[in-house]
Order: C-alpha cells, then structure tokens, then sequence
C-alpha cells in the first residue's frame, strides 16, 4: 500500500488575530420618484428576523467582488455585474460575533428584479431606501452613505442585471 505524501502544514507569519472579512451589497432600484433597496430577513443570529443587506463572509482565496456576487445571488436569487465598491465599514462593536470588516459594493437597477429568499435569507424584499424598516448591524450608517453616493455621484450608476 502505497503511503500519500503531503506537503508541510501551511505556517502563517502573523501570530495575532484578524478581524472576518465579509461583503455586503446595497442594491437600488428607481420606483417612479422613490428609490427602493433589496434587504434580506436574516434566518439565524445575529439579528435573527431583522432586515440586513445580502452579503456575508468572504471565503478562504476569493475575491470582494466575487463574494458579494456570489451572496447576493445565494440569498436573493439576483445577479448583478459590476457592482460598484462604495466603501469599508470595520467597527470592531459592528457585529456581536466578533470584529468583521464588510466592503460595501452598490448598484442602481433601472427596473425591479425578482428577488427570491434563498440560503441564510427567510424573506428578501424592495424596501423604500428613504424608509427603511429597522436594520440590523450598522447597515443604517452604510445605507445613509451608498444615498448620499447614488444621489451626490455625477456620473450614472445603472448596472447590467440579469
């Protein structure tokens, strides 16, 4: 029986710990005068049953962009290209489960798309951007922000959806 040889267990250089990196996704869709941003009902704590923005942790060799894709479509069934980085928000009090830093992507859609709850996600639903229901984390601040970029910005932000 032939033995399998591994290579030596990976070392890593720093000794202390690092916050989780998670990516979150703002997305907004024009409703006539009012503007609307998909939000998830979370399933499980924290915050379990709040309304949060799609997003979550990034994986082990995977890029911002690609996490924030990757859960936007595992909660809302909705893909998007080239969302839009707008910021990074690291609080270390942010989330009960310890420090997180989240990069914030957003896009503007010119048409509601059909979101669908799906993974860690018991609702998902267009909500009005200026009247949101109680959101979880610090994803009022974030929301606050990604108005003021999407309404100050002066080039258009409309993003391909399909």
């Amino acid at each position: 029986m032939a033995s399998v040889k591994s290579g030596p267990a990976k070392v890593y250089c720093y000794e202390y710990p690092r916050p989780a990196v998670a990516a979150d996704i703002v997305l907004f869709c024009r409703a006539g005068r009012d503007v609307e941003v998909l939000l998830i009902k979370r399933a499980r704590e924290p915050f379990k049953g709040r309304w949060a923005f799609p997003g979550g942790f990034v994986d082990k060799d995977e890029s911002l962009e690609h996490a924030a894709s990757r859960e936007l479509l595992e909660e809302t069934g909705i893909s998007v290209h080239n969302l839009e980085q707008i910021g990074a928000f690291g609080d270390p009090g942010r989330d009960p489960r310890g420090h997180t830093v989240s990069i914030v992507f957003s896009a503007v859609l010119d048409s509601r798309l059909q979101a669908r709850a799906a993974d860690d996600a018991v609702d998902a639903e267009w909500h009005s951007a200026l009247r949101p229901p109680t959101l979880a984390f610090d994803h009022k601040k974030i929301l606050s922000l990604a108005l003021q970029r999407m309404v100050g910005g002066s080039r258009s932000r409309k993003k391909s959806a399909r």
